[in-house]
């Protein structure tokens, strides 16, 4: 399995971002896919994650209220749009896949990484 993070970039405060989350080879179609970031300096953890096929979600209490994950299981890709961004929000953000079906919030649960997609936020 595959996973290919892009949709970073720099946006202002209060602005918003939408990161996508595309996977690709062979998989079963339950599964979870999570959202984990990490600022410089700052250990990795856990932003959103979703379950493939139910739907169900979690989030942070940082990001509550302000980003939604979410999933098109036809093209295999799942999305986090990130709204009312803050300083704090700037971090490399990274998609994981895990294919036991139940949602975890520890990196080392999740079996497959994407490369990473750096957002920043300016004051």
């Amino acid at each position: 399995v595959q996973l290919q993070a892009f949709g970073g970039g720099l946006v202002q405060a209060g602005g918003s971002l939408r990161l996508s989350c595309a996977a690709s080879g062979r998989t079963s179609s339950n599964y979870v896919v999570a959202w984990f970031r990490q600022a410089p300096g700052k250990e990795r953890e856990f932003v959103a994650a979703i379950k493939s096929i139910i739907g169900s979600t979690s989030y942070a209490d940082s990001v509550k209220g302000r980003f939604t994950i979410s999933r098109d299981n036809a093209k295999n890709t799942v999305y986090l749009q990130m709204n009312s961004l803050k300083p704090e929000d700037t971090a490399v953000y990274y998609c994981a896949l895990k294919i036991v079906s139940i949602i975890t919030r520890q990196p080392n649960d999740y079996d497959y990484w994407g490369q990473g997609t750096l957002v920043t936020v300016s004051s």
